[in-house]
């Protein structure tokens, strides 16, 4: 373990933001950085790949021994930008330990699965007693959009029996869980004109309407009255049968006083199974710039989040419709699509998942969970369907308490050592 520390530390402090293009050079860093340790570790073949527009990723093999399966060790070396710095307890590009936990950006999402596989290849020697491929991306965190180009580029080298993919969450802090439903994701922007110019309120406001408030009204049309998501076509799915605590939420969450859940159903359905639409961003005139103006247009960024069973291109359609059909006050409204990445069905079920869960039984001493996710990991549906006779697991070293992506994003350690110790037990138990 102090080890796995070390190696995590070491990556935390390297920048790899792959959605800032300043940092080009830092993502390089960090895929060099794995591609180094994975060399340490014994690897017959390490490349450090990039299709054309994306960001570098990593490949690393081990030879299985004869008659023995090969498992694919997926995680992801790039991290979200840090937010305002000034409200980091401790320096976000710092590994430190405060109580329990490891904070640091990417401690979590996704360095900390990282160091999770290199620990499991530590513990062997680097002489694990199945195949193994390492597979490090660095442009999981902008939607992996050269993934496709990725996979078709060294599919054959990727395939494997059973593909781990330590990317997701836990069920709660000393809670193991495996990964069952992801919805997808969708985005768009829209925009709203009503004039081709912008006019003194006073001289014309109560005839003209302005860009903004139509906006809002158009916005406001994206949910009933309960918060439910109203647009037609986009259908969701009872959840499982798993009790999350409403006080459990409201502590995770940080809920204000006397604000009120949305939407109807399970608390699971709503965050794991049914759509979600959120108003990401707007485009008008900033506050400190206002003037007694008619604004002629405005601009917003809507995410989608997708059911498991819809299929993401088809979910936008019905959201792009539904706001060029609802155009208040005839105003004009155009929409231009942006992304978007398949939901996914991830069955744990047959032999491999059998040794999964006692693996991951015997680490935790405590059966693991199966959950779903409101956030979305297309790259597991490329995954399912790239490779439709492998075993697909999605595991975790984040907890509730993690705050991946925002400020003092942290892991706690010691999950960060159950989550080792069951990746070992499960490689061992899979060999055969």
């Amino acid at each position: 373990m102090p080890r796995v520390r070390a190696d995590l530390a070491e990556l935390v402090a390297i920048p790899s933001v792959s959605a800032d293009p300043a940092r080009a050079a830092d993502v390089r860093r960090s895929a060099e950085k794995v591609a180094e340790l994975a060399r340490e570790l014994g690897a017959a073949e390490v490349s450090v790949v990039t299709e054309e527009g994306g960001q570098p990723a990593v490949l690393a093999h081990w030879p299985a021994p004869e008659g023995q399966p090969t498992v694919c060790l997926y995680a992801h070396h790039d991290v979200q930008p840090t937010g305002p710095l000034g409200q980091w307890t401790s320096e976000p590009f710092a590994a430190t330990e405060r109580g329990s936990r490891l904070f640091g950006r990417g401690a979590a999402d996704d360095k900390g699965g990282l160091s999770v596989h290199l620990a499991a290849l530590r513990a062997f020697d680097g002489r694990p007693p199945v195949g193994v491929t390492l597979f490090v991306e660095g442009e999981e965190e902008i939607g992996s959009p050269t993934l496709a180009a990725t996979l078709d580029a060294h599919g054959e080298a990727i395939a494997s029996d059973v593909f781990v993919i330590a990317d997701s969450a836990n069920w709660d802090v000393g809670e193991p869980a495996f990964t069952t439903t992801l919805r997808g994701l969708a985005d768009c922007v829209v925009e709203v004109s009503t004039l081709d110019h912008a006019l003194h309120s006073g001289q014309y406001g109560g005839v003209v309407p302005d860009a903004l408030t139509t906006l809002c009204r158009l916005l406001a049309t994206l949910h009933d009255e309960n918060g439910s998501v109203a647009v037609a076509g986009l259908v969701g799915s009872d959840g499982p049968e798993l009790d999350y605590p409403e006080e459990r939420l409201r502590a995770e969450t940080g809920l204000l006083d006397g604000v009120e859940w949305i939407g109807t159903g399970s608390v699971v359905s709503r965050l794991w199974t049914q759509p979600a639409i959120t108003v990401i961003a707007l485009d008008a005139t900033p506050v400190a710039e206002a003037s007694n103006t008619l604004i002629p247009t405005a601009r917003a960024k809507i995410s989608l989040r997708v059911p498991p069973a819809m299929d993401a291109d088809q979910a936008l359609d019905h959201l792009v419709a539904h706001l060029v059909e609802r155009a208040p006050w005839g105003a004009q409204v155009s929409v231009e699509r942006g992304s978007t990445g398949q939901p996914s069905t991830i069955p744990v079920t047959g032999p491999h998942a059998d040794v999964a869960r006692r693996a991951f039984a015997e680490a935790w001493g405590r059966e693991p969970v199966e959950i779903g996710q409101g956030g979305s990991i297309p790259m597991v549906a490329e995954f399912v369907n790239r490779f439709p006779d492998a075993t697909v697991l999605v595991t975790a070293v984040v907890d509730p308490d993690s705050r991946m992506h925002g400020i003092d994003e942290s892991v706690h350690l010691p999950d960060l050592e159950k989550a080792c110790l069951a990746e070992v037990l499960l490689l061992a138990g899979l060999a055969r």
